[in-house]
C-alpha cells in the first residue's frame, strides 16, 4: 500500500478523525520540538510499529526522511497511511500547533556539527597564525567524519551523548 503526500492541515484532520500520528525523527529531536500527540518512532526502530488498523500519518522535520524511506514506512504502518508534505516544517508554516522545549539540548548531529566545524576551524587558524603542525587537527576531524558516514558510528556523537547537558533529555 503506498504512501500518500498531505498537506498539514489534511493531516490534522486525519488525526482528529482518529489516525496516528507518527515522529520518526530521533529521540533527542522529538523533545526537542514535535506535534502535539504525536508517537516517536525513530525510523531505526519503526518495525516496532503495531497494526492497529488506523490509519497512519508519518512525519519528520522536512519530509525528506519520511520521502526517501516512503516504501518501508507504508509496509510497517500495514494501513492506509500518509506523510506530512514538509513535515514538521511545514506543519508550523501553516500556523498549527507545535510543542517546544528549548530547555532540551540542542539535536546531536546539530552539536557534532557545531563541535566538528569549531574544531577544523581551530586548527586552520593554529595552523596558519602559529604553525603548520596545527593542521593535524582539521585533518583528524575530517577522517572522523569520514569514518562516520562510511560506517553509521561516530565517536563524536557518542562523546557529546555523555556530557552532562544531553543527560537531562525528557519527554
Amino acid at each position: 500500500m503506498p504512501m500518500t503526500p498531505i498537506a498539514p492541515t489534511e493531516a490534522r484532520r486525519l488525526i482528529q478523525n482518529g489516525a496516528r500520528l507518527i515522529d520518526i525523527r530521533d529521540r533527542d529531536e522529538h523533545v526537542r520540538e514535535r506535534i502535539p500527540g504525536a508517537e516517536n518512532i525513530p525510523l531505526t526502530s519503526i518495525d516496532r510499529l503495531e497494526d492497529d488498523g488506523s490509519e497512519v500519518v508519518f512525519h519528520c522535520r522536512s519530509g525528506a526522511r519520511t520521502q526517501a524511506n516512503a516504501t518501508r514506512l507504508a509496509q510497517a504502518a500495514g494501513a492506509p497511511c500518509y506523510a506530512i508534505d514538509g513535515g514538521l516544517d511545514a506543519w508550523r508554516q501553516a500556523g498549527l500547533d507545535i510543542a517546544a522545549d528549548r530547555r532540551q539540548p540542542l539535536e546531536l548531529m546539530r552539536q557534532v556539527q557545531i563541535v566538528a566545524g569549531g574544531l577544523v576551524l581551530l586548527g586552520v587558524l593554529l595552523g596558519a597564525y602559529i604553525g603548520p603542525g596545527f593542521l593535524v587537527l582539521p585533518g583528524f576531524v575530517g577522517a572522523g567524519l569520514i569514518m562516520a558516514g562510511a560506517s553509521g558510528w561516530c565517536g563524536l556523537a557518542h562523546l557529546l551523548l555523555r556530557m552532562p547537558w544531553n543527560r537531562r533529555m525528557a519527554v
